[in-house]
């Protein structure tokens, strides 16, 4: 992979016309498209489509997290929606990954999330999930591919273990990157790009730290400079 195609810029913006100018500046320089929770629900399918008329495939970022037969479902649905990726909790359990995986069919690659980027320790310990957050991490990774799953979703702190646990094959993605100097914000276990990518982090995403940038196509050659 060339290092810009490991960045994936989030379209982070309450709808695709105020995302749009940023994505189109954006697009040349990163190698995949993010439309999270605050994008799809504004919009739904139609900012999936709008994005990946951009030339880049699409990361839907859902977290899906209920019954199988309702996330298979919407699996199914995402599928058909051109995203390349989607994501699931992999808190949701081994059945539930696997009725994601099966609603895909084949159309898009499930990844679990693992643990929230903006969890540490105590805020596990208060949710129920038991050990440290690399502990968390490795068990639910585990369970996940076990179920099919494609990839995962874990912080930069953990993806060393969590590639050392399932092998080569599953995509890594890794959220909670942050360029030296950069605000963290609401993150709690962050990296660089360069140390992420290190790590074994096969893509990562990069979100405020681009959109919020002066000149965020410049921003992203940094970080592909970086890597």
């Amino acid at each position: 992979m060339k290092p810009s195609d490991r960045i994936c810029a989030a379209l982070d913006f309450p709808s695709f016309a105020a995302a749009e100018p940023f994505a189109r500046t954006i697009a040349p320089h990163v190698g995949m498209l993010k439309v999270g929770l605050e994008l799809f629900v504004a919009e739904g399918p139609p900012a999936v489509k709008a994005a990946a008329g951009l030339g880049r495939p699409v990361f839907l970022d859902l977290k899906l997290h209920d019954i199988p037969n309702t996330v298979e479902g919407a699996a199914r649905s995402a599928a058909a929606s051109g995203a390349s990726l989607l994501t699931v909790h992999a808190s949701g359990g081994a059945e539930m990954v696997r009725a994601a995986v099966r609603g895909a069919g084949g159309k898009v690659r499930v990844l679990a999330v693992t643990v929230l980027t903006s969890l540490d320790g105590a805020a596990l310990d208060a949710i129920g999930l038991a050990g440290p957050p690399e502990t968390a991490v490795v068990r639910l990774a585990r369970l996940a591919v076990g179920a099919g799953a494609g990839g995962l979703v874990c912080s930069p702190h953990e993806v060393a273990a969590v590639r050392a646990a399932v092998g080569p094959g599953p995509l890594l993605v890794v959220p909670g990157v942050r360029p030296p100097g950069a605000a963290l914000g609401d993150q709690a276990r962050v990296a660089t790009p360069s140390d992420a990518v290190r790590a074994g982090a096969d893509v990562i995403v990069v979100g405020r730290p681009l959109r919020d940038a002066r000149d965020p196509a410049q921003a992203a050659r940094d970080i592909a400079a970086s890597i």
